[in-house]
């Protein structure tokens, strides 16, 4: 049986309050906010923290808030939550379809807009017990010095697996991140979700220790945007993507003004495809316009051996992802 390791346990109250603890203990946290990924992850000793920060106190970290500037998302709002919210049902189906399409239904009543944010790099060679990551010689992420994926490589490669966040970044949405200075005095910045991720698998945000993720920031410009999500898995629950597609289009299906496509799990960042708006801007929707977007896809996209499907297949299902998150964004058939 797995069990959990030992730790100390603190509840903030507040923001204030949170980055005060994680000061106090610098290197020695984990924040934990639904806990459906560190959970299994302390069972499994990829975390071994030595205090376990919980954020579930927070108020202000809760509550969805719309206008016309834009929509606000707490770091604490549940999946089940954003996935439910009338406005944003309304207004931006590919994030409620991305936020729907995680896990199961128990998973999304726990999970959280910031922790699906913050989430774990997932890999092959990492997401499995002590004893089997002993018996490999560890890795690159964890314990080794060897990435077994590409083993010449100095950098891991563990996947992104974050369902939301492609959406988050085809919106141009923003993350917010609270801080604390030397004399305790607390601040807060805002940078693009896609900013927010770097290339490397053992920690892929720039989260430094002691910052917090606060908010979601989804600009007004956004609205108006038709957006979408695909995901490629084994079952239509439960599992991780394999292959994730989130598009955003402004215009319709007769004429396309502005795409953006954003492919995830395959690298340790998600990837926005480049050169689009050169092939789709002012033309309408096509077979020949739908091949060529998915000819780009397959172009600047390269799957890994980072998770356990054949990699040649999830490299011909990157033009066929996209191209139907295409469809579904204009509202026509694939």
């Amino acid at each position: 049986m797995l069990t959990l390791p030992a730790f100390a346990w603190s509840r903030p109250q507040s923001v204030e309050d949170a980055l005060a603890v994680l000061a106090a203990h610098p290197g020695e946290c984990l924040i934990v906010a639904g806990g459906t990924d560190a959970v299994p992850n302390l069972k499994h000793r990829l975390h071994e923290p030595r205090r376990l920060v919980h954020l579930g106190g927070i108020g202000e970290l809760r509550g969805i808030r719309a206008g016309d500037a834009g929509l606000e998302v707490g770091a604490l709002v549940t999946l089940t939550e954003l996935a439910s919210h009338p406005h944003v049902r309304e207004h931006f189906p590919g994030v409620v379809t991305a936020a729907a399409h995680v896990a199961s239904p128990q998973i999304r009543n726990m999970g959280t807009v910031g922790g699906n944010l913050c989430l774990d790099t997932r890999c092959t060679y990492y997401n499995q017990t002590f004893f089997w990551r002993e018996a490999l010689g560890f890795c690159l992420k964890k314990d080794g010095t060897r990435c077994h994926v590409v083993p010449q490589g100095k950098r891991c490669v563990a996947a992104h697996s974050s369902d939301v966040a492609p959406v988050w970044i085809a919106l141009g949405a923003e993350v917010e991140i609270a801080s604390r200075d030397a004399d305790g005095a607390v601040s807060r910045r805002s940078i693009p979700v896609e900013a927010f991720f770097v290339g490397d698998g053992v920690h892929n945000n720039v989260l430094a220790p002691g910052e917090l993720v606060t908010r979601v920031l989804v600009p007004g410009a956004a609205y108006g945007l038709r957006t979408s999500y695909r995901k490629l898995r084994p079952r239509a629950a439960i599992d991780f993507p394999m292959l994730s597609v989130a598009v955003a289009v402004r215009g319709d299906a007769a004429r396309i003004e502005e795409l953006r496509v954003v492919v995830s799990a395959l690298g340790a960042k998600p990837r926005t495809l480049g050169g689009l708006d050169a092939i789709v801007a002012g033309r309408a929707h096509d077979a020949a316009l739908a091949e060529a977007v998915g000819a780009v896809a397959h172009k600047q996209c390269h799957p890994l051996s980072n998770v356990p499907y054949d990699t040649d297949w999830r490299h011909d299902m990157v033009p066929v992802f996209v191209k139907r998150a295409l469809a579904d964004a204009l509202g026509v058939p694939a």
